[in-house]
């Protein structure tokens, strides 16, 4: 018999039979769109020098396409760990009617963490099947850039499940995205080296797990990532990860309790 955690998973993958196509349809184009608009369109007009001078001498289609799946899959996480959360808890109470089965907050933590996982690996396949097609994988190594991915989107899905198993209302969701995702897509790498932000702004950047996984991803596909330099990224993130993995299931217990 599956585990609890897997029942959970089972019932997002049934829900999510209704809605396939749409997220489908738009995890492939959304890559396709951005990497003609920014990689082919923006790169067009940034002379050689500079390429050379700022983005190691690739072609600058080749060093957005690696930060841009990094970055749908932090995007992907969002999306999956606020309203979803808040509509199981508050709005159609699907969490309520699972723990009064033999299911535990653990349980439907960890089956919900599945599920993320689940979609950013699905968008992030979709993001380098895209991005091979355009051929800018340079490396072996850019196979496992969905993984680097889904590591970096998990590390912002936990938190985020954390702090939205405590809210009321989403009133605090566009903020996030306002003050905190749209920021972190702009500035953390993805469009242009962090070296170009201003002195005092560039260890902000650093911090941030984005900036973590996009430097991941970029590193496997265009096979320039160091040895320590894999290691730094890996162990940042899994340590986002489980820190929101462990206020996941307190904000969980607590909130459920109630």
């Amino acid at each position: 018999m599956p585990s609890p955690a897997i029942r959970v998973l089972e019932h997002q993958l049934v829900v999510y039979r209704t809605t396939w196509r749409g997220s489908v349809v738009s995890s492939f184009l959304a890559p396709v769109l951005y990497l003609l608009a920014m990689g082919v369109g923006l790169g067009s007009i940034i002379d050689p020098a500079s390429r050379e001078a700022h983005l190691g001498g690739v072609s600058y289609l080749a060093f957005v396409a690696p930060g841009l799946l990094a970055a749908a899959a932090m995007q992907t996480a969002v999306g999956e760990s606020m309203f979803p959360i808040m509509a199981g808890i508050k709005w159609l109470r699907t969490y309520h009617a699972m723990l009064a089965g033999p299911i535990g907050v653990s349980d439907l933590v960890l089956g919900q963490f599945l599920w993320m996982a689940l979609r950013i690996t699905m968008v992030a396949t979709a993001y380098l099947a895209t991005i091979t097609l355009f051929g800018v994988v340079d490396s072996p190594l850019g196979l496992l850039s969905p993984f680097a991915a889904l590591l970096c989107g998990m590390a912002f899905a936990g938190p985020i499940a954390a702090f939205a198993a405590t809210q009321e209302n989403d009133q605090s969701f566009a903020l996030i995205f306002r003050l905190a995702v749209l920021p972190l897509f702009l500035f953390s790498g993805t469009f242009f080296p962090v070296s170009q932000l201003p002195a005092l702004v560039q260890p902000v950047a650093w911090i941030t797990p984005l900036w973590h996984g996009v430097q991941l991803t970029r590193g496997l596909v265009l096979g320039t990532l160091g040895g320590g330099e894999a290691v730094l990224h890996v162990c940042y993130l899994s340590v986002c990860v489980a820190a929101g993995w462990f206020f996941a299931q307190r904000t969980f217990a607590r909130r459920l309790a109630a």
